[in-house]
């Protein structure tokens, strides 16, 4: 009987072994729950534009703002958008192409990577003059990326576009 016993204890001490590992393995699970599989899009290299204004011609300033240019000969990459597609104050999210493009006001058009600087999920909305990330609430400003609220502690990497006529093209 006491060999019994000891076999019996043997497979508590296993049933317990075995839960103890499905826990650990479920919140393995959870810790990456809402996170991104694909790597994020990278930043613009330094001096590059970062939005585009579609009343000047072509070319870039220091500032960073890109302009469309005139001459059509090289229509470039497919357009994002147009213009009466994104909304004075507001914006779009093109998560395909890993971009937020706004318009703060009417006729500047900015882009910005649409994956949150907080844990890398991609923003969920554009409204009110802010981009929202739902997965923990980061609210981001629509004219400079900047973070109006957290857990966000950076802004969102600027992106470039380009405006050619009413066509909104990543550059």
């Amino acid at each position: 009987m006491k060999h019994e016993q000891a076999g019996c204890c043997r497979s508590r001490r296993a049933l317990l072994a075995g839960t103890g590992a499905v826990g650990v393995a479920a919140l393995a699970g959870c810790a990456t729950y809402g996170q991104p599989t694909a790597a994020p899009p990278a930043a613009p290299p330094a001096g590059t534009a970062g939005a585009a204004d579609p009343s000047g011609t072509s070319g870039a300033d220091p500032s960073g703002t890109a302009t469309p240019g005139d001459d059509g000969a090289d229509a470039g990459p497919p357009a994002l958008a147009t213009l009466a597609d994104i909304p004075v104050g507001g914006g779009a999210i093109f998560a395909d192409a890993g971009v937020v493009v706004t318009q703060p006001t009417d006729g500047i058009i900015k882009a910005y990577s649409a994956t949150c600087t907080h844990q890398g999920c991609t923003v969920t909305s554009v409204s009110d003059g802010t981009i929202v990330c739902a997965c923990h609430n980061s609210v981001f400003d629509i004219a400079d990326g900047s973070v109006r609220s957290g857990p966000a502690g950076a802004p969102l990497p600027a992106a470039n576009v380009t405006v050619d006529g009413d066509a909104i093209r990543l550059a």
